[in-house]
């Protein structure tokens, strides 16, 4: 049976994978998705998820339901450096959706959702966690509602990737994140970049697509992520950080997953949006959070590219 899904998105160039990974595989029903402030503005990501939705011929199918324009308490902190300035690599540009975003706000709509689906629905969280923490404000009792949480975000073991400890999510808003980390979902899911590097996507699995207007948007929306990705880590690869939270959602199978504490980083100078994963519980505190840690890359890929390919 298809797995209900929400996801939430701040639509740079990995969320429109994972847009496209959750609207077509077989494994998934997408009854809404979400858009916060994150790698762009809440209007570009917006704009973006609905340009996705058009290219996939799912405008009329999938609601988008627009949520935060910035974090809790910071200034937004965009990503134009690796997702370009509109977000998609300089793909679509002359493209225009041909729906709007639906009318609603996008905490109370999972609330509202989570009411209609108790136990079913599994919410999918690709940007900064700020439409879940202020859906978490109007109802404490929204853990006890969803099937669980999967997150994209944290570095339990590695470098950060916007700080030397921190995740990019994680940093725009840890406020968010330790709120919703604190709330009591179980099963509450880290897919973070201890398994999100290993998760790549080369100019010659692109190459390997079906030639359509889907391969030639990934091909181009990823073009200058790559270079800059081979820049920075010697590796010509996209990395699938977001279609990972995805796909473990859908099969959880594809990672290894470690309970643990996990708190994040608010006052710090140097570590704010650091996840502190509390792998030897040295702290002495219960366990809320499932780590993924471990991950099989090649069977991961591998249905990536055959259900993108639907």
């Amino acid at each position: 049976m298809a797995r209900k899904i929400l996801l939430d998105v701040d639509t740079g160039v990995d969320d429109a994978l994972a847009i496209i990974l959750a609207s077509k595989s077989t494994d998934a029903q997408l009854l809404a998705i979400t858009t916060v402030n994150g790698n762009v503005s809440l209007e570009k990501a917006t704009v973006n998820t609905l340009k996705v939705l058009t290219l996939l011929h799912k405008e009329g199918d999938i609601p988008v339901i627009q949520g935060a324009h910035a974090p809790l308490r910071r200034p937004c902190f965009f990503e134009h450096s690796v997702h370009g300035n509109d977000g998609l690599g300089g793909a679509l540009p002359h493209f225009e959706p041909t729906a709007q975003p639906a009318d609603g706000y996008a905490p109370d709509y999972i609330i509202e959702q989570a009411n209609r689906y108790p136990g079913e629905l599994t919410l999918v969280m690709t940007g900064p966690l700020t439409n879940l923490a202020l859906a978490l404000e109007k109802c404490p009792d929204l853990p006890k509602l969803v099937a669980g949480v999967v997150y994209m975000g944290g570095a339990a073991f590695t470098h950060g990737n916007v700080t030397p400890v921190a995740e990019y999510n994680m940093y725009v808003d840890p406020e968010a994140a330790r709120k919703v980390i604190h709330a009591g979902f179980a099963p509450l899911v880290q897919v973070g970049l201890d398994v999100t590097r290993k998760a790549l996507l080369t100019r010659e699995n692109i190459g390997s697509l079906v030639d359509s207007p889907i391969k030639q948007f990934i091909k181009t929306c990823t073009a200058d992520y790559i270079k800059r990705y081979e820049a920075r880590n010697t590796v010509a690869a996209c990395a699938l950080h977001d279609p990972l939270a995805v796909a473990y959602a859908l099969k959880p199978e594809l990672l290894h997953l470690e309970e643990m504490f996990v708190e994040v980083e608010t006052n710090s100078q140097f570590c704010d949006g650091q996840t502190v994963c509390d792998r030897q519980q040295r702290l002495g505190k219960p366990a809320n959070v499932n780590v993924a840690t471990e991950i099989d890359s090649d069977a991961f890929l591998s249905y990536f590219l055959h259900s993108i390919q639907n």
